[in-house]
C-alpha cells in the first residue's frame, strides 16, 4: 500500500504557530552520505545506510572493493549500523554511486541519506521468540524511498525496530517500534515511554506516518528541528497527539499505551561470541577493535557467514548460519586476525572517534590513546574516547566519556548517572599511565542515583 501523508489537524495550528520559533539549526543538514562525500582532513568520506545493518555477501564484496580500490582500504562501523568509507579521492563519486548502484545499494537517490533503519541484530537468529523486524525493516525502507514528503527527513533522523527484548529500544531513536509479547506493536515518539498500540501489519506504515507527522510539527514550529528531541516544547507534547490523528485518519487503529517498563527499554547489546540459533545453526557476533575493520577482515566475516551479514549499531557484526562443528575454527581465525570474539577481550566497549588526523575539529589522536590505554584496561561500562566536545558517534545509557581538551588532555567523566565523577588529565609523558588508570577506575565506578 503506498505511504499515505498525515493530514495536519487544524485544532493544533494555533498553538504549534504560537510555539517558539527561534532556529535550533543555523544551517542546513551536512550529514554525509554515499552520493554527498564529507571532506575530511585524510579525504572524502561516503556514509552507506544500510536498512536494519543487511549486507548480502555479494554486496559485501562491492563495499569491500570500493574501499579497496577507492578508499583507505578500511571501513568504519557505525552507531546506526551503518559502514563508511574515508580517504576516498575527490573525483571518485561517480564510481562510487554506479558500483552501489548496480550492487542494490542506492535503491532511491532522493532518500538515501534517510534510510537509517537499526533493527534487533539477533531477531530470528537465536532461540528467543521475537518478531519478524527485519519484514519490518524491508517494508519500511520501501515506504520510505516511496515518499516524497520523507525526503525532507534528516540524515540524522533515526528509526528503531525493536523485537521485544529492549535492545535497539534503548538507542534514542526518533520512531520506535516495539514489539510486544502479544503480537502488537508500540509506536514511541522520542523518548516518550508511552506510546500506540497497532497491529504487527500496519507497524511500518505507522513508523513512516509518524516521521512525517514530525516533519509537519517541526515545519509549523519553525524551529528547523532534524530529531524528535529538538522539537520546542509545544509542538514536542503535542507529537503523540497529531501521530494518532493522523494514523486515525489513514485507517490505521490505535490504543494508547501506558509508560513502558525499563525492560522493554533497556536490554542488552548481543555480546560478543557464539549464539545458538533455532535452527541448529550458529551465530557469530563479532565486534571491529573501535568499529574499524580493514577488508581483510571484513571479507573473512563474510566469507564466514551462510546468509546477509548484520551490521550492528554497537559496531559489531553478526555472521550467521554457521555450523556448530566450525564454529570455534571460525571464531579463532577471527580473533587471529584481530576482531573481538568474546566479551573477555580487554577491547570490548571501547569505542572512539575518528579524532587525528582524519578530523580537523579533533583535538587529540583519539584512536591512538585509546589503544595505549586499553592495556590497563580490565572491563566494566562502555567508554568512547571523542577527539573533540561534539563527541560524535557516542553511546547511549551509561558511559565513560573521554574527551579530548587539547594534546594529551582530557576530561573523565561517568555520563548518564545523576552525579557524574570528573577528573581532569594532563599532557606530560609521566601521566600517560595516569590517564589509562583514570578511565579504567571511571568504567568501574558504581552507579548513583
Amino acid at each position: 500500500m503506498p505511504p499515505t501523508s498525515p493530514t495536519p489537524v487544524n485544532r493544533d495550528e494555533a498553538p504549534l504557530r504560537a510555539a517558539v520559533r527561534k532556529s535550533v539549526r543555523e544551517r542546513g543538514d551536512a550529514c554525509p552520505g554515499a552520493l554527498r562525500l564529507h571532506a575530511a582532513d585524510d579525504g572524502r568520506l561516503a556514509r552507506l545506510r544500510l536498512p536494519a545493518g543487511l549486507l548480502t555477501p555479494r554486496q559485501a564484496e562491492v563495499v569491500a572493493d570500493a574501499a579497496e580500490r577507492l578508499g583507505d582500504g578500511h571501513l568504519d562501523l557505525t552507531s546506526r549500523g551503518n559502514v563508511q568509507l574515508r580517504g576516498l579521492g575527490g573525483s571518485c563519486g561517480a564510481e562510487l554511486a554506479e558500483r552501489l548502484h548496480e550492487a542494490g545499494l542506492l535503491p532511491s537517490e532522493t532518500h538515501e541519506r534517510v534510510r537509517n533503519i537499526v533493527a534487533s541484530p539477533l531477531a530470528g537468529l537465536d532461540e528467543l521468540p521475537s518478531a519478524d523486524v527485519q519484514l519490518w525493516a524491508r517494508e519500511l525502507d520501501g515506504l520510505l524511498c516511496a515518499s516524497a514528503r520523507a525526503a525532507a527527513l534528516s540524515g540524522r533522523f533515526l528509526f528503531a525496530l525493536d523485537d521485544g527484548r529492549g535492545d535497539v529500544a534503548a538507542l534514542g531513536a526518533d520512531v520506535t517500534l516495539l514489539a510486544r509479547r502479544d503480537g502488537s506493536a508500540v509506536v514511541r515518539t522520542g523518548a516518550n515511554r508511552s506510546g500506540l498500540r497497532v497491529t504487527p501489519e500496519d507497524a511500518p506504515r505507522a513508523a513512516l506516518l509518524a516521521a512525517e507527522t514530525f516533519l509537519t510539527l517541526a515545519e509549523a514550529s519553525g524551529s528547523g528541528a532534524w530529531r524528535v528531541r529538538e522539537l520546542p516544547a509545544e509542538p514536542g507534547r503535542g507529537l503523540e497527539a497529531a501521530v494518532r490523528a493522523g494514523l486515525t485518519d489513514a485507517g490505521i487503529a490505535t490504543e494508547s499505551v501506558a509508560e513502558a517498563t525499563s525492560r522493554d527499554l533497556e536490554g542488552e547489546p548481543p555480546l560478543p561470541g557464539p549464539v545458538m540459533s533455532s535452527d541448529g545453526t550458529v551465530a557469530l557476533s563479532v565486534h571491529a577493535r573501535l568499529g574499524r575493520l580493514s577488508v581483510t577482515q571484513w571479507r573473512l566475516l563474510a566469507t564466514a557467514a551462510n546468509g546477509p551479514l548484520r551490521v550492528t549499531p554497537w559496531r559489531g557484526v553478526i555472521v550467521p548460519g554457521v555450523a556448530p562443528a566450525a564454529a570455534d575454527g571460525v571464531l579463532d581465525r577471527l580473533r587471529t586476525a584481530g576482531l573481538i570474539t568474546g566479551p573477555g577481550s580487554r577491547w570490548h566497549g571501547v569505542g572512539a572517534c575518528t579524532g587525528r588526523p582524519g578530523c580537523a575539529k579533533a583535538l587529540a589522536d583519539v584512536r591512538s590513546d585509546a589503544a595505549a590505554a586499553v592495556s590497563r584496561g580490565s572491563g566494566g561500562l562502555p567508554v568512547y574516547w571523542s577527539g573533540c566536545a561534539r563527541r560524535c558517534g557516542h553511546p547511549q545509557g551509561r558511559w565513560v566519556d573521554v574527551v579530548a581538551t587539547g594534546e594529551g588532555r582530557y576530561d573523565i567523566s561517568v555520563r548518564g548517572d545523576a552525579r557524574p565523577i570528573t577528573t581532569t588529565t594532563g599532557p606530560e609523558p609521566e601521566l600517560e599511565l595516569e590517564l589509562a588508570d583514570a578511565v579504567a577506575a571511571a568504567r568501574t565506578t558504581p552507579l548513583t542515583r
